[in-house]
C-alpha cells in the first residue's frame, strides 16, 4: 500500500504531542508519479477521440471564460433573492450540477468534498451512506444551518442534518456561505450555510436516465422526467442506490484486520416538482421529497482512549423516512419588475430509528481494559419531528441602485424522542417537546457608486422558549479598486438556539437544562477578489469566528439525585483562519482548480480548566484541493483531483490526534452519441487507509462506471 500523507504543514499545536506526516518523505516521488500516470491517462483520453476533434475542426471552440463563469454564478443564500457571486460582500462557494456530475458525488455530502470552507466528509466512514459532519469556521454540526431550496430543515431534536439523506440526482447546485448568516435566516446559522437548490422543470420534455455500477456491490439508478404543458410544468424523478460497501480494512494499532461487515445499505427516494404559471407574473409551485433509507451500523474497532467505547456490531440497524412537502407564490407587484412578493408554506416529517439488536460484542472491559466478549443490550432509539412554517418575503428595487428585502419567517417543531428495551417492550420517552419559532427581518443593499456597495441587514427573532428570543444585525461593503480587483469586508451576528435534547431530555445521563441561553457568534471578514484577465480568479478571505455561550456536557460526579450529567453555557471558542481559491484556464480546454483552508479554533474558556487555550477537536483540521481538468463542448471530460487533510485532535485536551490524508481521484467522462455517454471514476487512486474516527476505517479505493441517457 502507498502511504501517502498530508502535505499541509504541521503548524498544529503541541507539535511534540502530534504524530508526524511523512509526507516529506514521498510527495514528490509519488507526485511525480501521479502526474506521470495522470498525464499518460489524459494525453491517451484526449487523442483517443478522433470524432470529437474532427468536429473541432468544422466548429469553432466556445469560449469560456473563467472570471464570468464564476462571478456569474447564480447565489441565491447571501441575500435571499436572485443574484449572482459577484452581487454581494459575502464571499460563498458554489458546486453546480455539471460539477457534481464530473466528480461523481452521489450525495450533498460528497458534493462538498472539493469545495473551500468546508470540513464535510463522512464522520464514521466513506461510503454514499456515511452521515455527514459539516464544520465551518470551527463550528460543529449543530451550528451550521442545512436550507433546502432556502428553508431551513435543521433536526430541532438533536440537532444538525445528515446530507448523505439527499441524492445528487435532484440537486441543481449547492451554495456555501461561510460565516454565519442569522440575519436572513435564523437560528444554527453561527459557522455558515449550506443551501441546497433542487432542480426545476424544464421547457421541452427531458428524460434524464442514469445506472452506474461500482466496488463493494454498488448499484444506482435514476430517473428523471420533465416538461412544460402550457401553463404547467412538471419534473417527476426516482432514485436508488444500494451497496453492501464488505470492504477489507486494518486497525494498526489495535492489531485488528478483517472485512466491513453489516455496512450494507439502500437509499430509495421520490421527487416531484410542479408548477403553473398562468402569467409571466404569476407563478405557483409545489415541491415534494421522500427519502428513505435501510442501512447497517457497524460500529468500530475497540481501541485504547477515544475508542474505548467502540464494539463492532453485525446486527444494528438504522432506518430514515423523511418527507418534505412545499407550496410557493411568486406574485411580481405593480406593473414593472421591481418589486416581487414570495409566499411559501411548508411541512417536513423527519423520521429516524436505531435497532441495536446485536447480542454479544467485544468491547473493552476492566482495569487494565482487557478485550471480552460482553452481552449487548437489545434496544431502539426512535425520534419523530413534524415541523410546519412559513416565509413571507418581499423583495423591493425602488431605486436604480437600491434594493430592500424584507419578511416574516415562522417555524413550529414538534419532536418525540423514545427508548424501547427490546427485551421486555418497556417504553421509556426521552423528550416530548415544542418549539415554535418567529422573526421580521430586513435587508438592505445600496450600489452608492458604480465601484461602491453597502449591505446592511437586522434581524429580530421569537420564541416560545423564555430564553429563545435574538437579535442579529449584519453589515457588509465592497469596493472595486480596479476593474480587476475588488475588496470586500463583513461582520454579522448570529445565534443557535439550544436542540429540544438540550433543553428536555429526562434521561438522568444526560438530563436536560431549560434554563440554557442561546449560543452566539461574532463572526468578521475580509477578503480580496483578482480577476487574472479573463483566464482566471483568485479569491482570499480572512475570518475571525467568535462562539460564547458554547452549550457544552458537564459530568456531575458524584451523581446527584441519580443525574450524572447535564448542559451548560459554559464555553467560549474563537477561530481565526483563511480560505484562499483559485480558478485558471491554462490553456484552451484545460483548466486548474485550487482551494486552501486554514482553521485555528481555539478553546477559550471550557468546563474543563485543562482545555483552555488548545485546539477544538475535529473543528480544525486544514485542507487543501487541487483539481487538473479536460473538457470541450462535445461532452469529452477527464479529471483529476486531489483531496488533503491534515491531521486533528480528537479530544479537547489534544492528547490524541487522527493523521492526515491526501487522495487521488480519476473522473473520465465520454460521449457515446448525443444523447448517451459513460463515465468512469477511480477514488483514492493509491488505495490510501486512514480513520475518520478512531476505530472506523475509510473504504479504500473504488472504482465506478456508469452510462447516462438524455433524451
Amino acid at each position: 500500500m502507498i502511504n501517502l500523507r498530508n502535505p499541509l504543514m504541521n503548524r498544529k499545536i503541541d507539535s511534540t504531542n502530534r504524530p508526524l506526516s511523512d509526507f516529506t518523505r514521498c510527495f514528490l516521488a509519488k507526485t511525480l508519479q501521479t502526474v506521470s500516470l495522470s498525464s499518460l491517462m489524459l494525453i491517451s483520453f484526449i487523442f483517443a477521440t478522433p470524432a470529437a476533434i474532427a468536429v473541432e475542426d468544422e466548429e469553432p471552440e466556445e469560449e469560456i471564460t473563467v472570471t464570468g463563469k464564476i462571478l456569474n454564478r447564480p447565489v441565491t443564500s447571501t441575500q435571499r433573492r436572485d443574484a449572482t457571486l459577484q452581487d454581494g460582500t459575502r464571499p460563498a462557494y458554489t458546486i453546480n450540477r455539471q460539477e457534481i456530475e464530473q466528480q461523481g458525488a452521489r450525495t450533498a455530502k460528497e458534493a462538498l468534498k472539493f469545495l473551500p470552507s468546508i470540513l464535510g466528509g463522512g464522520t464514521v466512514g466513506t461510503e454514499f451512506n456515511a452521515r455527514s459532519g459539516q464544520f465551518i469556521r470551527g463550528s460543529n454540526t449543530n451550528q451550521v444551518l442545512i436550507l433546502l431550496d432556502g428553508r431551513p430543515v435543521n433536526n430541532a431534536g438533536s440537532g444538525g442534518f445528515d446530507l448523505s439523506e439527499i441524492p445528487a440526482s435532484i440537486i441543481e447546485r449547492i451554495e456555501v456561505i461561510p460565516g454565519g448568516g442569522s440575519t436572513l435566516y435564523g437560528s444554527d446559522a453561527i459557522g455558515g450555510i449550506i443551501n441546497i437548490i433542487t432542480t426545476r422543470p424544464t421547457e421541452k420534455f427531458t428524460a434524464n436516465a442514469k445506472v452506474e455500477l461500482g466496488s463493494y456491490g454498488l448499484n444506482e439508478q435514476s430517473l428523471q422526467l420533465s416538461q412544460r404543458v402550457g401553463e404547467f410544468s412538471y419534473l417527476v424523478g426516482f432514485s436508488r442506490t444500494q451497496s453492501q460497501n464488505n470492504y477489507p480494512f486494518s486497525i494498526p494499532e489495535a492489531g485488528f484486520s478483517g472485512v466491513r461487515t453489516n455496512n450494507d445499505a439502500i437509499a430509495n427516494n421520490t421527487n416531484i416538482k410542479l408548477e403553473y404559471q398562468p402569467s409571466d407574473r404569476t407563478k405557483l409551485s409545489f415541491t415534494g421529497f421522500y427519502l428513505a433509507k435501510n442501512e447497517g451500523t457497524p460500529g468500530g474497532v475497540p481501541l485504547f482512549g477515544q475508542g474505548f467505547l467502540n464494539s463492532l456490531t453485525d446486527n444494528n440497524r438504522k432506518f430514515t423516512d423523511q418527507v418534505f412537502l412545499d407550496l410557493g407564490l411568486e406574485q411580481k407587484l405593480g406593473e414593472g419588475d421591481d418589486s416581487l412578493l414570495l409566499v411559501r408554506a411548508f411541512s417536513d416529517r423527519l423520521n429516524t430509528r436505531f435497532d441495536n439488536r446485536t447480542t454479544a460484542a467485544n468491547t473493552l472491559v476492566g482495569n487494565p481494559p482487557v478485550l471480552t466478549n460482553t452481552p449487548q443490550a437489545l434496544s431502539r432509539f426512535e425520534t419523530r419531528q413534524n415541523s410546519l412554517g412559513f416565509q413571507i418575503q418581499h423583495n423591493w428595487k425602488f431605486a436604480p441602485t437600491q434594493i430592500l428585502t424584507y419578511g416574516f419567517d415562522y417555524r413550529s417543531t414538534n419532536t418525540i424522542s423514545e427508548t424501547t428495551n427490546l427485551a421486555t417492550n418497556v417504553l421509556t420517552p426521552s423528550y416530548n417537546a415544542n418549539i415554535s419559532q418567529g422573526a421580521v427581518f430586513a435587508q438592505y443593499s445600496n450600489d452608492l457608486t458604480d465601484r461602491l456597495n453597502i449591505t446592511a441587514g437586522l434581524r429580530q427573532e421569537f420564541s416560545s422558549l423564555v430564553n429563545g428570543s435574538a437579535t442579529t444585525p449584519s453589515v457588509g461593503i465592497k469596493y472595486a479598486l480596479t476593474d480587476s480587483t475588488t475588496v470586500r469586508a463583513n461582520y454579522i451576528r448570529n445565534f443557535r438556539t439550544p436542540t429540544i435534547a438540550n433543553l428536555f431530555n429526562a434521561n438522568p445521563t444526560n438530563i436536560g437544562n431549560p434554563n440554557l441561553l442561546p449560543e452566539t457568534g461574532d463572526s468578521y471578514d475580509i477578503g480580496i477578489d483578482q480577476k487574472l484577465g479573463d483566464i482566471g480568479l483568485f479569491r482570499l478571505t480572512a475570518f475571525s469566528n467568535n462562539i460564547s455561550n458554547l452549550i457544552a456536557f458537564r459530568t456531575i460526579a458524584p451523581p446527584v439525585n441519580g443525574i450524572s450529567g447535564t448542559f451548560q453555557n459554559l464555553g467560549q471558542v474563537v477561530t481565526n483562519g483563511l480560505e484562499a481559491s483559485l480558478n485558471l484556464q491554462i490553456v484552451p480546454n484545460f483548466f486548474l482548480a485550487a482551494n486552501y483552508t486554514f482553521n485555528d479554533p481555539r478553546i477559550i474558556s471550557s468546563v474543563n480548566a485543562g482545555e483552555n487555550g488548545k485546539e477544538l477537536r475535529f473543528a480544525g483540521a486544514d485542507k487543501l484541493n487541487i483539481g487538473l481538468s479536460y473538457e470541450n463542448p462535445q461532452g469529452w471530460y477527464a479529471g483529476l483531483l486531489m483531496n488533503s487533510l491534515s491531521g486533528f485532535p480528537t479530544d479537547n485536551l489534544n492528547t490524541e490526534f487522527l493523521s492526515g490524508q491526501t487522495t487521488f481521484d480519476l473522473r473520465l467522462r465520454a460521449p457515446i452519441t448525443a444523447q448517451i455517454s459513460a463515465t468512469l471514476g477511480i477514488e483514492n487512486i493509491f488505495d490510501q487507509r486512514f480513520q475518520l474516527f478512531a476505530g472506523f476505517p475509510d473504504g479504500g479505493r473504488t472504482i465506478r462506471g456508469s452510462l447516462s441517457f438524455q433524451f
